[in-house]
């Protein structure tokens, strides 16, 4: 069958460079979990003031099970933060917590690009789950318009995959700043927490890359049939 051709080989890049990706944040979060930040306020309370401060008051912070599983809910308006995160002073944990304020300013703010990944949300879960059949599908019969469909649902994916990447960075830089401005953390500690953020980041950048190559794959796919 098609899907054990070469174009397997295209994959391969993008499941390595995701879990470099993933070996950097672990480390990187591991190793600045151990430096407690110098004013000693824990990631809980850092979360609470930077939201009140930047018109988010109204955004509730929960704890949520697992291991780095923090991230604004827009949908409900609520802070979720790790176990390993919400009780910690550490300058990971403070650095992690500020990057997901980052994100409920900018749904405060109505940053255009949240927007758009927001309302591409359920298009691409469904295109994500429907593409791969209807490829399929469309192969077996060698009906051209219906393999077009199957690449035009999963391009929504890295569609999705490239507007994630501004929210992302942008989410980190105004976390740096607000730690920065509030006097949260040093610069040598800074330093410290924008080498977690960058780490977290590059796990975008392995979502995107590993998207546009099986793009690319099933592109090949469909016209190598057309020969």
């Amino acid at each position: 069958m098609f899907y054990y051709d070469w174009t397997m080989l295209l994959v391969i890049p993008g499941l390595l460079l995701g879990m470099w990706a993933q070996h950097k944040v672990n480390a990187a979060f591991e190793k600045y979990q151990q430096v407690r930040a110098e004013n000693g306020t824990t990631a809980h309370d850092v979360a609470r003031t930077l939201l009140s401060q930047n018109g988010c008051g109204d955004v509730s912070i929960e704890a949520v099970a697992g291991n780095l599983t923090d991230h604004y809910d827009p949908r409900s308006n609520i802070l979720r933060l790790s176990g390993s995160v919400i009780g910690s002073s550490s300058v990971a944990a403070i650095g992690v917590a500020a990057h997901e304020c980052g994100h409920a300013m900018q749904q405060h703010e109505g940053y255009s690009m949240l927007r758009l990944r927001s309302a591409l949300v359920p298009v691409v879960n469904i295109g994500s789950h429907l593409y791969f059949p209807i490829f399929l599908i469309g192969l077996v019969l060698s009906w051209e318009p219906l393999v077009g469909v199957g690449i035009a649902c999963f391009a929504l994916t890295l569609l999705f995959s490239l507007v994630t990447l501004p929210v992302e960075f942008n989410a980190s830089s105004r976390a740096i700043s607000a730690l920065r401005s509030g006097g949260y953390l040093s610069e040598q500690e800074l330093q410290g927490a924008q080498a977690v953020l960058d780490a977290a980041a590059l796990t975008y950048v392995a979502s995107a890359v590993s998207s546009l190559l099986q793009l690319v794959r099933l592109l090949l796919i469909a016209r190598r049939r057309d020969d």
